[in-house]
């Protein structure tokens, strides 16, 4: 690979920053030298990424008594739940990491309801990052976690942004549906694990296979999820903007943090004209300042 190549692989894989020069010029087929001035030109770049967060729960169904018609409706008074829903297993991994974290109750710990463990350990991860994606994150996933922590006593996390790739999924494109093995099928990627609901069943009553199966395709979730997400990355709009979570100067993709950029175009709106840049990622973005120039006379039409 050419030292072009090998800095743009090492600025969009952060964790292979981390690995010493002689992994990596064996990585590359390159020597020693050539990985040091590439180290050196992302360290004078000062381009530093967020930490982003790919993030999946699976939970309990909650056990009540209804009445037929309930079963169609459902509503479910608070005081016929016999047992409320609480936190089997999470899944999590940081964006391009090769490894994937996770943690599920045991047995005894279901039997008991007591999903606090591992409720604390998500707490921690969640912590750390600045950016979680999640599917259906916004209506599901993020609530239920705050949920747990509420419950379980622990204070908020600090703020983060959220990407929900099932929003995104249904407000930009127009896909027969929306699930995530869904949309994995439809781009030709890696499917969720197959599964129904007599895993969760056995799971509530404290199988421990059925929990390390259930924390197995948890864990595959995350990493269909990662791919699902780049596969529509440069088609987010109003994707968190990258570039603000450091303080280098030279212009970066607000979508995936690249530097490599090219001008294509004006965008216009009725008072104003800005420089269009692609991304390699395919991401298109806007200078914030107009092209114009300040001696222009400007006049807009008439509501």
């Amino acid at each position: 690979m050419t030292l072009e190549e090998i800095v743009k692989f090492l600025r969009e894989k952060p964790y292979a920053k981390e690995m010493g020069a002689g992994k990596l010029s064996k990585w590359f087929e390159c020597d020693r030298e050539t990985i040091y001035k590439a180290k050196e030109i992302l360290k004078k770049s000062k381009v530093k990424l967020p930490k982003i967060l790919l993030l999946d729960i699976e939970t309990t169904p909650l056990e009540a008594f209804v009445w037929q018609m309930q079963v169609w409706k459902a509503r479910v008074n608070d005081e016929a739940v016999i047992s409320r829903w609480f936190m089997l297993t999470w899944s999590a991994k940081w964006l391009f990491s090769s490894e994937v974290m996770s943690m599920r109750l045991t047995g005894e710990e279901v039997k008991h309801e007591d999903d606090s463990r591992i409720v604390n350990g998500i707490w921690k991860v969640l912590n750390e990052a600045d950016i979680v994606i999640a599917h259906n994150g916004d209506n599901f996933d993020i609530p239920n976690i705050n949920t747990r922590f509420i419950v379980t006593g622990l204070p908020p996390t600090k703020p983060y942004q959220t990407i929900d790739t099932l929003r995104i999924a249904q407000k930009q494109f127009g896909f027969s549906h929306n699930s995530l093995n869904a949309l994995a099928r439809v781009f030709g990627l890696s499917e969720k694990i197959e599964t129904d609901f007599e895993l969760w069943r056995r799971c509530k009553n404290g199988d421990e296979e059925a929990l390390k199966e259930m924390e197995t395709y948890n864990k595959h979730d995350v990493e269909v999820l990662e791919e699902v997400y780049l596969k529509i990355r440069s088609w987010i709009k109003g994707h968190p903007n990258l570039s603000l979570y450091n303080d280098s100067e030279i212009g970066q993709c607000p979508n995936c943090g690249s530097t490599n950029l090219k001008e294509v175009g004006n965008y216009f709106t009725s008072v104003g004209r800005y420089t269009v840049h692609q991304c390699e990622c395919g991401a298109m973005s806007r200078s914030r300042k107009t092209n114009i120039s300040k001696n222009k006379t400007i006049f807009t039409a008439t509501r």
